[in-house]
């Protein structure tokens, strides 16, 4: 058993998606999630720039006690993780598209990728993608401003509506039958996103597997706490305070929402 919490972070609120995974799935665990607003989007941020930005928060996670770090970013996986595991002897979690599985449903042989432009120009990427969809057309779509509506809580916007219909009209007009959502930001579009596709067409986002593979890692290496354990969940943020209060409605009353500097 190990009493120290999950540090989560990602370039702002966006990872809450996962926080939420995995406190469904790990209700007994203990968290600290940061969100790097200040820095937002990482998509637009050179290697460079998130390698430091990521040593600096790590920095600060492990000074807390963490026993493992989730990377709940697509864009620092793809470009930062293995600089991390190097660097660090805590376990990463990373998070990836999920390619994989969507190449494995598609019916259409045609499968759209919303995701940042770091995420999409990473060797990473590429290399997943060549590994499971060599037998079928991934229409890469770079979801430029996404983000930096979301941060600003305007998930009702106008803007965002027609920045969604750009990005997917083209994937739903060629075919495709699953959209592989590539940012951890972008799940907090699924409503308005199926607004817009059809039906039949599959959205898929990796939150609910980065969950399974931390408790794994957890379990593996004898760090899950026991069930009669009083979990705590901490939030720090590097930007507003009161817009990542509004992401993480559904955390516990009173739960802390703390400023960053980092």
């Amino acid at each position: 058993m190990d009493l120290g919490p999950i540090g989560i972070f990602d370039s702002g609120v966006g990872g809450t998606t996962v926080w939420r995974e995995i406190k469904k799935l790990l209700p007994n665990e203990s968290t600290i999630y940061v969100a790097d607003s200040l820095h937002a989007p990482y998509g637009k941020r050179t290697k460079a720039e998130m390698r430091e930005l990521s040593v600096k928060i790590t920095d600060f996670l492990l000074a807390q006690g963490c026993k493992i770090i989730v990377v709940a970013c697509n864009t620092v996986t793809t470009n930062a993780i293995k600089f991390l595991r190097d660097r660090y002897r805590v376990p990463f979690i990373g998070i990836e598209p999920a390619i994989k599985l969507a190449a494995l449903n598609t019916k259409s042989g045609v499968v759209g990728v919303l995701a940042t432009k770091g995420t999409l120009a990473s060797e990473l990427f590429h290399q997943t993608s060549d590994a499971h969809a060599n037998n079928i057309t991934v229409i890469e779509q770079e979801g430029e401003g996404l983000v930096e509506l979301i941060e600003s809580g305007k998930l009702e916007s106008g803007e965002l509506k027609g920045l969604l219909r750009e990005y997917l009209d083209p994937m739903v007009d060629a075919g495709a039958d699953a959209l592989v959502l590539g940012c951890t930001h972008y799940p907090y579009l699924i409503p308005l996103i199926k607004k817009i596709v059809p039906e039949t067409l599959q959205i898929i986002d990796s939150g609910a597997a980065v969950a399974r593979q931390t408790k794994a890692v957890l379990e593996q290496n004898s760090m899950l706490n026991d069930p009669g354990e009083a979990p705590t969940d901490i939030f720090y943020t590097t930007g507003d305070v009161s817009l990542l209060k509004g992401f993480i409605k559904d955390a516990e009353e009173n739960t802390p929402v703390l400023k960053l500097k980092c």
